[in-house]
């Protein structure tokens, strides 16, 4: 128990990481004198980060043993996360955040592996389970813990509460975890792969996140991350499969339940956060919403999540992975097909039940998303697999929430221009003339156009994530169960 408890400690330091800090941008940018281009990256750089930094973790388990990397990861999380907290400057600040990240985003996938090792046959569902309630719960709850801190001390605790955890979690693998020897050969680095995945992944996320801002291709930079992008992703993907042992092995994929559970969780990265982020900036933007509002509604969903955990800890391992899939992803549609009809007037209660359905679909989804791709698997390839398992909903995750937000803001503009064309002086049902000599008529009308086409960017926002969640339906009815090494001996 206390090993399992310990690897969920781990994990929960990389799933807070991912949120904590977002709801404490404003008070930071105020501090540190900074433009919201400039704090954009305080949250890009993190993401860039841990999207790069996780193929790392096969070797540095294979190099250093999954003991002695997770004992030095966290140490070098809770010393980043107290140099954040000091940080006297925007660039000081993203530096420290970039090593935070890269110090805990491999240690996931190593946790991952002791907890899959560990725990076989029926009781590999349930400490799954719990184990996963660090993965889908802590992103939920940060952004609340963040807010309240942030409000009543400073942005600097924001960084500072993490300090206890890491010690907690430090202690529980240094009581728990058996020490294991490092390989006794173990190749070096795939520096090729690692350095071309990397500037990959920096220059996609770049390029969604600056393309709305910079025009797209009429920008040189954009166009120039384009086609970097492009080398580079075909430098990675001819290296991996000529090289005789490559940072990320493509064979893996050769593994029928594993190249579907990858792909089924990619989706799901795509789908997990996106509601946290959008419905609460919706309803902030359209209906000045308080903080403490939004914070409530985030508890909802967190609440409903682990009620669904609650469930799979005590049944899920009667049911099949394949119903649960469809359960947790057929919440997720349901969801985005409500989402699709918000309009202005849309209650602070509809949003909160299409919150609790992804809640509960969140919860519903952790335990089958890891059975299926790890059931046919060899134990030796375990710390690879969930390498790339976390990889994957990382980039996804990271990818499908600036594509979500270029959507927002391109409709945005084009929807308040097409709205604007409608408001003319000779127009049968409009009088011009009396609008003009209202007090402050135009600015109004403006205001309303404005409104009326930031709802339609979110709607069109949640068109994407409904449209999204269908791909995974076929998917699912391409998995094998039971696997061939099924066992309910334990």
């Amino acid at each position: 128990m206390w090993l399992l408890i310990s690897c969920t400690l781990v994990t929960t330091l990389f799933g807070t990481n991912l949120t904590i800090a977002n709801v404490s941008l404003p008070q930071i940018q105020g501090a540190l004198s900074a433009s919201p281009d400039q704090m954009s990256w305080v949250i890009t750089a993190n993401l860039i980060a841990t999207a790069v930094t996780i193929p790392l973790a096969s070797w540095l388990a294979n190099r250093f043993g999954r003991r002695r990397s997770m004992i030095f990861g966290v140490t070098g999380f809770a010393l980043a996360s107290l140099m954040c907290g000091l940080s006297s400057s925007l660039a000081e600040l993203i530096a420290w955040r970039v090593i935070q990240s890269a110090s805990c985003s491999p240690l996931m996938a190593i946790a991952q592996s002791v907890v899959i090792d560990e725990f076989t046959g029926e009781r590999r569902s349930r400490a799954t389970s719990i184990y996963m309630m660090g993965v889908g719960i802590p992103p939920s709850v940060a952004p609340i813990i963040g807010g309240y801190v942030c409000e009543e001390l400073s942005w600097s605790w924001v960084f500072y509460i993490l300090i206890p955890v890491a010690a907690l979690a430090l202690l529980g693998l240094l009581k728990s975890v058996k020490p294991d020897a490092p390989s006794k050969k173990v190749d070096n680095i795939d520096w090729i792969g690692f350095l071309s995945l990397a500037a990959t992944i920096a220059c996609i996320q770049l390029l969604l996140d600056r393309g709305e801002r910079e025009e797209w291709f009429s920008s040189l930079e954009i166009t120039a991350e384009f086609f970097l992008a492009l080398i580079f992703a075909w430098i990675f993907f001819a290296h991996s499969l000529t090289r005789k042992k490559p940072l990320i092995d493509l064979t893996l994929f050769l593994n029928r339940n594993f190249a579907l559970g990858i792909a089924i969780h990619c989706v799901f990265g795509m789908l997990f956060v996106t509601p946290l982020v959008t419905i609460p900036t919706m309803l902030q933007q359209l209906s000045n919403a308080p903080d403490f509002l939004v914070g409530v509604l985030i508890g909802l969903r967190f609440i409903a999540t682990a009620v669904a955990m609650l469930i799979m800890i005590i049944w899920g391992n009667k049911w099949d992975p394949r119903f649960l899939l469809v359960l947790g992803f057929g919440l997720h549609t349901y969801a985005g097909f409500l989402m699709c009809n918000f309009d202005m007037n849309t209650s602070v209660q509809d949003m909160s039940f299409v919150l609790i359905l992804t809640g509960l679909g969140v919860g519903f989804l952790w335990v089958p998303m890891t059975l299926v791709p790890f059931s046919n698997l060899e134990a030796a390839r375990s710390v690879e697999g969930t390498m790339i398992w976390n990889f994957i909903r990382s980039i996804g995750s990271s990818f499908y929430i600036s594509a979500s937000f270029i959507v927002i803001f391109h409709t945005q503009k084009i929807n308040y221009a097409q709205l604007s064309e409608n408001i003319h002086p000779y127009l049968d049902f409009f009088s011009f003339n009396s609008l003009l000599e209202m007090s402050g008529g135009l600015t109004i009308t403006a205001n309303e156009l404005t409104q009326q086409a930031i709802n339609i960017g979110y709607i069109n926002s949640f068109y994407l994530f409904f449209w999204t969640s269908l791909i995974v339906y076929p998917l699912i009815l391409l998995i094998s169960w039971p696997p061939k090494n099924f066992s309910r001996a334990n």
